[in-house]
Parts: structure tokens; sequence; C-alpha cells
């Protein structure tokens, strides 16, 4: 993971990552010119590192002595973590996202014997007639506002994959805005310290009471197909790990797709060239998606994990024991990777990025997540071609968090709805 030269710890001043999420890319293109490993600070400042760059990413990412259990975090095993850390949950809760070895390997095959291609595609048919009830939401939205403008996120990029997941999961519909709301608290790295274990617990509530349902009344769902799988094989899936499933799937099931969708309208509204090129099929839907992904990320800094030694990373040395943030946006345009253009939109690119994760712990929803952003992009841009910004770019404001990435609105207006 070195270029051969000897690596050294940074005697720099880290880096305080900003937990309003400004300035996501500026800082980016900063910290890569400062190396592949960069010393930051996290709220409550605890120390920590950040990768930047996309090889060695991918090559920390995939390390044998790279783990994710936060028994390994020696901050928290220490106890020298603030009260109320707003960060704590990406450490904590159980699930895959947290396991390492033979435990990852269990848990996410729990997940993958229910979570399904078929259960997958049988969703196909459900994301199209949401997606023409949330246009239908939109254009209403836009016509009952004196100017013609709408969110974008809120009444679309928004409810379709929160509605999916929700689906998916078998959770019903009475618990969708707050579980949004409770995960809206979790992801954010400005949550006030009071506030984040009253959070959690009310997540982990309103996740039991839908446990329980299931249990009354199992279904076709993924919490049934987890539940049985439990029951069927006795402790190898416990409580906690249900609910810490649950959890993680609620949030990154809607989350990364509600910002991909909402980056991918943003990119398009900025380069209607590349828009121009999807429509005049030089350019796919699917390349749309791909290139936001690595262009415009729906993740940025994500948490965390452990160098089980002292472990080189370009010039630096990440001790042992550090909490270790992987940059997605960073690695999406780093120029190594990318060439000179990395921070440029070209839909024609083609070129691979990391923004679903890879190695053991890559993105299981990946395929749903795709599914949802091409239906919803081509039905968005075929009902109203003439959607642009209601605002300059400069004056979108980012989601409080530099995990995700994404404008907190997207006001629009729809133009012309086309007729056909």
């Amino acid at each position: 993971m070195t270029d051969g030269r000897c690596p050294v710890t940074h005697a720099v001043p880290p880096h305080r990552l900003d937990p309003t999420g400004a300035h996501q890319h500026a800082v980016n293109d900063e910290l890569r010119a400062r190396g592949a490993a960069v010393p930051v600070l996290l709220p409550g400042d605890v120390p920590a590192y950040a990768i930047t760059r996309h090889q060695e990413l991918k090559d920390f990412v995939t390390h044998p002595d790279v783990a994710k259990n936060a028994c390994h975090f020696a901050a928290l095993r220490n106890d020298e973590l603030p009260p109320g850390w707003p960060m704590r949950t990406f450490a904590t809760v159980r699930g895959m996202v947290t396991a390492d070895g033979e435990d990852h390997r269990r848990l996410r095959s729990l997940v993958t014997r229910a979570f399904t291609p078929r259960r997958v595609e049988a969703l196909r048919p459900v994301v199209h007639e949401l997606t023409g009830t949330l246009l239908d939401r939109l254009a209403r939205a836009a016509a009952a506002d004196p100017d013609g403008v709408a969110d974008l996120r809120r009444h679309f990029a928004l409810p379709l994959p929160m509605s999916v997941i929700c689906r998916l999961l078998g959770v019903d519909d009475a618990y969708q805005d707050r579980l949004h709301e409770l995960s809206n608290e979790i992801v954010s790295t400005r949550t006030a310290p009071e506030r984040v274990p009253a959070a959690n617990r009310e997540m982990v509530a309103v996740l039991g009471q839908v446990a329980a349902a299931r249990r009354e009344a199992p279904g076709d769902d993924l919490t049934s197909a987890l539940i049985a799988a439990r029951e069927e094989s006795g402790d190898r899936l416990s409580e906690e790990e249900l609910i810490g499933t649950l959890l993680l799937m609620v949030i990154a099931g809607h989350e990364t797709t509600l910002n991909l969708i909402t980056n991918a309208v943003r990119a398009l509204c900025n380069h209607r060239d590349q828009l121009e090129l999807v429509r005049s099929g030089a350019a796919s839907w699917g390349d749309v998606i791909e290139e936001t992904l690595r262009y415009d990320s729906p993740v940025s800094f994500f948490p965390f994990r452990y160098p089980t030694r002292d472990l080189p990373v370009g010039d630096t040395v990440i001790p042992k024991g550090a909490p270790v943030l992987v940059s997605y946006t960073s690695a999406g345009r780093d120029e190594r990777a990318y060439g000179p253009g990395a921070d440029r939109f070209d839909v024609t690119r083609g070129a691979r990025h990391l923004s679903f994760g890879h190695g053991a712990h890559v993105c299981l929803g990946a395929p749903l997540a795709r599914m949802e952003a091409v239906i919803a992009l081509e039905a968005l841009f075929t009902r109203f071609p003439g959607l642009d910004l209601a605002v300059p770019d400069e004056e979108l404001v980012p989601h409080a968090s530099f995990v995700g990435n994404s404008p907190q609105k997207l006001p629009v207006r729809l133009g012309a709805a086309h007729s056909g």
C-alpha cells in the first residue's frame, strides 16, 4: 500500500471535518493533495484518518489487517469518546457492516439468502407504479406554488426509495416518515449529543415493533424471511443482530438512493449537453447513474474501519486502532484514477467507481438502488423534459453531514409536461 518510499506518521495538523458537510469537493481536493491517508478530527475532537485516493482506498478496504468490528476501536475500548458522541452508532450497531471474518460471512449469508435477485426484480412494477404516483405529486406541488417551484428531493427523490425499502422490509406506511426523521438524525454529524442516544433508542423501538408485527403475521417480505432464518437456525441471528440489520437496511436502503437520484438530477440540470447525449441514444440512463456515483457519490466519508496493526498507507502510518473513514466523493474525482478531467461530469466515461464499496463489504443493495434510480430518472425527464433548477447551483445548501452527500433541498421548475 506504499509507493516504495518510507512512510512516516504525519506531523501536520489534522483537518477538522465540517459537520455541516459544506464544500465537500473543495475539501476533498485539498485532502487528496495532502496524501492518500490524511489525519482528520471528527466531532468531539476525536482523531481519525481519511483515505482520499482511489487506488489506496481500494487496497485499504480489502487489506487483511483492516477490521470493521469496533472491538478494534482504541478510543471506544478505552472509554475516551465524549458523551453522546454523534458517530457512535456507526461503530456499535450490530450487523454486517460492523462484522469481520466468519461473523460477517454468517450475517451476510443470511441476508443474501433472503434478499434474492428474484425479490429485487419483483419490486420493479412497484417502483414503476410509485414513480408515476410521485410524479403526479411533484406536479401538484409545483402547481400549488406561486412561482411554480417544487422541492424534487422532498416530493420525489425521498418518498420513492423510502416506500420501496419499507415495502421490501414489510414496514407499515405509518412508520415511514418517522423512520426517515430518525435515520436523518443518526446519519447527521450535527445531531446534538443529547439527541443521539434518544434517536437510537427510538429507532430500535420502532424496528422492534416492525419485527414483532412480522412475527405475528409473517409475509413475503425481507423481515419475515430474516426472522424465519433466525428461527430455523437457532442462535445464528440474534435479536440485536436482526434489529441492527433492519436499521442498516432502512438507512442505507433509502438515504443512499435518495441522494443518488437528487445528485443525478442536479448534475443533469447543470450539464444539459450530457442530458442530450442520453436523449439522442449516445448514452443510457444507466450511464448517468454510474457517472453520478463517481462524480458526486451519495456517500462521502464513510465510517469506520480500524487497522489491527500500525499500517502504512501512502506516506502515512495509520496507528493501530485508529478509526478510518473512506471518502468515496474524494476517490471519485482522483485524477490518478480518472485523468485530468476527473472533476467533469461525462456520462460516456464508462469508468469504474467504488461508491458501492469494494471487497467483502460491497453493498448488497446496489442492484435495487440502480434499478430505482434508472426508472426514476427516465420517467422524470420523459414527463418533464424541460425540468431545471429553480435556483443557482451555488445556492443549494448541503445536507448537514460529511457522511451523506447531497443538498438539503432541490428546488426545480418542471416546465411543460410531455403530452405523450
